[in-house]
């Protein structure tokens, strides 16, 4: 796993980059999010392939359990990828009311993701 920083407004942004799954789980969330929070970051991005499909499965809870742990603690969270594929209505509900508070974000590309989460 790689952490690319970038700083827009300064707001400093961690952009994970890596080839392996990185969130399989709940704990895993909360891992990533400590790691980042103590290398003195305001926000992530993620990859959908770093996250285990499950996440995408509202029925797993996965998304739900991580979601709120990014809000609790206030570190901002934007999850670059193509969403088209998850059809089920719930998960493009889920997705756009996620869009809409802001505080965690679905999109399609990386200058997105930087954009929206530099306000």
């Amino acid at each position: 796993m790689t952490i690319q920083p970038h700083e827009i407004n300064n707001i400093k942004i961690a952009e994970i980059i890596s080839d392996n799954m990185i969130v399989q789980s709940a704990q895993d969330g909360l891992d990533l999010m400590g790691n980042i929070y103590y290398q003195g970051f305001d926000k992530v991005i993620l990859y959908e392939k770093n996250i285990t499909p499950e996440f995408f499965d509202l029925k797993t809870k996965i998304a739900g359990e991580i979601l709120q742990k990014f809000s609790n603690y206030r570190i901002g969270l934007a999850i670059v990828g193509n969403f088209d594929k998850y059809g089920s209505k719930s998960m493009k509900d889920f997705i756009f009311e996620s869009n809409k508070t802001g505080h965690v974000i679905f999109v399609e590309v990386l200058e997105e993701a930087l954009e929206q989460l530099s306000k």
